[in-house]
């Protein structure tokens, strides 16, 4: 370990279970790298995402962004291809696009989005979109016939949440330079949505750990009592 990460180490109490307001204020200290750090925020839940009715998937669009240059691949035909071109599209097209994911290994894009009526192209990407979170869905707000709006939200912004295989949700909620008010409406935001998307099927404890931590930086629990 490095010099600054075992000076960021020393300001976290590793026991404790920080205020979140404490907690984004000390991600941003420890966040001492060359470059802009992300902060990432990691929710371990209280469901079992092996049951279809556990599951906890959604998108929300963050206040503040995430501070990143969005780059966005559209799969659409006809009236939406200029739709989505006018709303900022990095890439907008069809089968060509499937092909040079397929044969070229080519991924330099960040959200999908598609249109209805592409989902039979895109159909036999699932296996190599899915494992990298890439896949586009109705439930995500990426699969829709409002392509423009899809595009204006991931420019925006717009992250995606879903539980891995350890029932923890990984979010990007900004960069260190946001500084803990742009960070702390981030963090609410997303914690709100979790919350929300809470499933009728969960019991017990539904929010059982929070950390949030930079790129480069240790990790720093939070106090999920005081979460919502």
């Amino acid at each position: 370990m490095g010099k600054k990460y075992t000076d960021s180490v020393k300001l976290v109490d590793k026991s404790k279970a920080y205020d979140p307001s404490e907690a984004l204020s000390l991600v941003c200290q420890t966040s001492k790298a060359k470059f802009d750090e992300t902060i990432e925020h990691h929710i371990r839940l209280g469901v079992d995402s092996r049951h279809a009715d556990q599951q906890v998937r959604g998108a929300v669009v963050l206040p503040n962004g995430t501070g990143k240059n969005v780059k966005v691949l559209v799969f659409a035909k006809g009236d939406n291809v200029a739709k989505a071109e006018a709303a900022g599209a990095d890439y907008v097209g069809g089968p060509e696009y499937a092909e040079k994911i397929m044969q070229e290994n080519w991924f330099d894009f960040d959200v999908v989005i598609a249109s209805p009526d592409m989902m039979g192209v895109i159909g036999k990407l699932g296996k190599v979109l899915g494992p990298k979170g890439l896949m586009p869905s109705p439930k995500a707000g990426t699969v829709t016939p409002d392509v423009a709006k899809a595009v204006t939200e991931a420019k925006a912004g717009k992250i995606e949440y879903r539980l891995d295989k350890t029932n923890i949700i990984h979010c990007p909620i900004g960069k260190a330079s946001f500084g803990v008010e742009k960070l702390t409406e981030n963090f609410n935001t997303l914690v709100g949505a979790v919350i929300k998307a809470k499933p009728a099927a969960a019991k017990g404890q539904y929010i059982k750990s929070c950390v949030i931590a930079s790129t480069m930086g240790p990790g720093i629990k939070i106090n999920q009592a005081k979460l919502g």
